[in-house]
């Protein structure tokens, strides 16, 4: 850091300002190398969106373009760094903001969905316990395909109408009798007596 009144030399490691570029501006985001194979596939269809949020993912910030893909894998994260530029007209995105990047890879339309608790891992992979007609619940193997803004999404194992269990499954078994709770019943079953 320079301050006013030192003195400085043209070999000085250190420059006097630091230029950084508003509009447009980059961002510099890392995901999984499991996910590297899937990108580079829709990556070849065209051009990837990627979405900027805040840190607590409540506000979109800008919507942007995957415009680079770093040529190595970090070793000791397992992970790829990815380069997304974002138009920024409206500067809501800032040089050294911690941002949340979301890539969008596909879109689904009428995906079924469950709340991610419901999903259970057991050794032959994920299971769901569905509540039959007759108020017993029986193990569904599913295959979900991402677990993303506080949803599963399901690619095979159940369909639409269907009930699970979202809560208690360390009690049950295949066929015991399961009482179904709703509203003011469900939070008191939850609410701990001191």
């Amino acid at each position: 850091q320079v301050d006013i009144g030192n003195i400085i030399h043209p070999t000085d490691p250190n420059g006097l300002v630091v230029v950084t570029q508003v509009e447009p501006i980059s961002v510099i985001f890392t995901l999984p190398e499991t996910s590297l194979p899937e990108i580079q596939r829709q990556l070849a269809n065209g051009s990837l969106k990627v979405e900027a949020y805040s840190q607590d993912n409540t506000t979109k910030l800008d919507e942007g373009s995957l415009d680079f893909i770093d040529n190595e894998i970090v070793q000791t994260t397992g992970s790829v760094r990815f380069r997304a530029n974002f138009p920024n007209k409206e500067h809501r995105l800032w040089p050294g903001e911690l941002v949340n990047a979301w890539l969008l890879l596909d879109t689904r339309h009428d995906g079924l969905t469950v709340p991610p608790p419901a999903v259970q891992q057991g050794p032959q992979g994920p299971y769901v316990y569905v509540v039959n007609s007759d108020s017993t619940v029986a193990v569904r193997p599913v295959k979900v395909g991402q677990v993303s803004g506080g949803q599963a999404l399901i690619d095979s194992g159940l369909s639409a109408g269907e009930q699970v269990v979202v809560d208690g499954q360390y009690k049950l078994q295949p066929g015991i009798h399961v009482t179904i709770l709703h509203g003011k019943a469900q939070e008191a079953q939850r609410t701990p007596i001191p």
